[in-house]
């Protein structure tokens, strides 16, 4: 059964992103990234002409020019409820194309600090899905998205990884960890780092399980790119500063690369 859309109009500006359509400039792309500090760095080094269009709560937006293709950089903040909301709101706009640029840490003793994983899919710890679709519905990433990522990485020879995610509502009993404030995880997640490692998940983060299944449920395409900043098989801790601008560096050429490929699909 088709759906219908419920388009906004050009220059109706979204409550929560506080934007319009016309301010995308015919961008049909966007790359999410959580934090709103990392939306201008990141539309820099993207691409070129790059220009402020808005901040509303957690969303910061910027357009950036990539190969001559406008494409719109907005934050998401951290967790499923603020990215259910910005994807409904960009779909709206016309927005078709969305590829999730984080940070992670792994679960996998192989990977190593500064690489990027590519999720090509996630497993549902989180609440925002399921308002979405059962449980028992797949998080799944967009083929034309991951495998246009995964071509991009492969040019560009970066340190990059496919896999499954573990996708958290929460940093610290959601993903095992026992450096909170009391140390207390419920019953139901002692232990079960363990358990996604033996079924061979790569990585924890907190927001691509809702990427996917809004996607999906809305029929617009989702990928993900993440920089591990933590490796869990050696310590809780974040990494230093280093390990993030090497998968910062990586993510771009390999956003860059996946752009270029996507908007010359079907040309």
């Amino acid at each position: 059964m088709s759906k219908q859309k419920n388009y906004a109009a050009p220059d109706e500006v979204l409550y929560h992103v506080g934007i319009c359509k016309n301010d995308l400039q015919g961008a049909t792309i966007a790359i999410l990234p959580g934090d709103p500090g990392r939306v201008e760095p990141m539309a820099k080094a993207l691409g070129t002409d790059c220009t402020f269009v808005g901040a509303h709560r957690e969303y910061t937006s910027w357009l950036t020019n990539i190969n001559g293709v406008k494409v719109l950089v907005c934050s998401t903040g951290m967790g499923g409820p603020s990215v259910g909301i910005g994807v409904e709101e960009l779909a709206r706009m016309g927005v078709t194309h969305m590829i999730r640029f984080g940070t992670t840490g792994t679960i996998q003793e192989e990977i190593n600090l500064g690489d990027c994983i590519i999720n090509n899919a996630a497993v549902r710890l989180d609440g925002t899905s399921t308002h979405f679709a059962p449980l028992e519905f797949p998080a799944v990433a967009s083929f034309e998205i991951t495998s246009a990522l995964v071509k991009a990485a492969q040019e560009t020879k970066t340190d990059f990884h496919i896999g499954i995610s573990v996708s958290s509502d929460t940093f610290w009993p959601g993903q095992e960890r026992y450096d909170s404030f009391t140390g207390y995880v419920p019953r139901r997640f002692q232990g079960s780092l363990k358990e996604w490692q033996a079924l061979g998940a790569t990585n924890y983060e907190m927001e691509t399980s809702t990427l996917y299944v809004i996607a999906q449920a809305l029929g617009i395409h989702a990928g993900s790119v993440c920089g591990v900043i933590a490796k869990r098989t050696e310590s809780e801790s974040i990494a230093p500063k280093s390990a993030y601008d090497k998968a910062f560096a990586d993510m771009i050429k390999i956003i860059q690369g996946a752009v270029v490929k996507l908007t010359k699909v079907g040309k």
